[in-house]
């Protein structure tokens, strides 16, 4: 999953969003120099994704894309269903809710950005200035990452075929992911529990 799933599944605990939207630029026992409660986020993250890379509706979306991207086909999996959580009135009732959690997660973001790595530090003003958040909700913006993913990435050139892969196979992932985000939400919710029992 991506930054709207971390962010919503970290369910309005502050110190649980920083950690689990900063989780991917932290590596191994680094996550130790954390406060405690940030530390329960990252914990939470890798949880997340480990869940997510084992689902097998997860596998079966990741199929429809590989003949654009290969084994990259999960990260622009993470992507797309971050654009269905977007749209998902089950998570958000309205457009106006998702831009309300929006805001609220880049001030919960704002508040602590001295526990920012140096390349989130970078990454954040892009962010919020282009409300990535918000824009999954828009096919343009899931073209827009689509690129950034294909820009960073050693072995593509471009996304445009993945894409459109994922235009013409539309309402398939989107069932994948009406079965794999209920699951998902339920395990996350169980995993923080936990965490915050300890």
């Amino acid at each position: 999953m991506n930054y709207l799933a971390h962010a919503y599944l970290s369910f309005h605990q502050p110190e649980i969003v920083v950690g689990n939207i900063i989780s991917d630029y932290i590596k191994g026992k680094k996550q130790y120099d954390y406060p405690l409660p940030i530390q329960k986020g990252i914990i939470l993250h890798r949880a997340i994704d480990t869940f997510t890379d084992s689902h097998e509706a997860v596998r079966q979306a990741k199929q429809y894309l590989k003949p654009a991207v290969g084994l990259y086909s999960g990260a622009f999996i993470d992507i797309a269903f971050d654009h269905y959580l977007a749209l998902d009135t089950e998570s958000f009732s309205s457009t106006e809710s998702l831009t309300e959690f929006a805001e609220s997660t880049y001030q919960i973001l704002e508040i602590n950005q001295e526990y920012f790595p140096e390349k989130f530090q970078k990454i954040f003003p892009y962010m919020k200035e282009n409300n990535w958040l918000c824009n999954y909700q828009f096919k343009w913006g899931i073209e827009k990452s689509f690129a950034n993913i294909a820009r960073r990435a050693i072995y593509l050139s471009s996304a445009v075929d993945c894409f459109k892969l994922w235009e013409d196979n539309y309402g398939a992932i989107h069932q994948l992911y009406q079965t794999f985000f209920p699951e998902l939400k339920a395990f996350s919710f169980a995993y923080l529990q936990k965490l915050n029992q300890e």
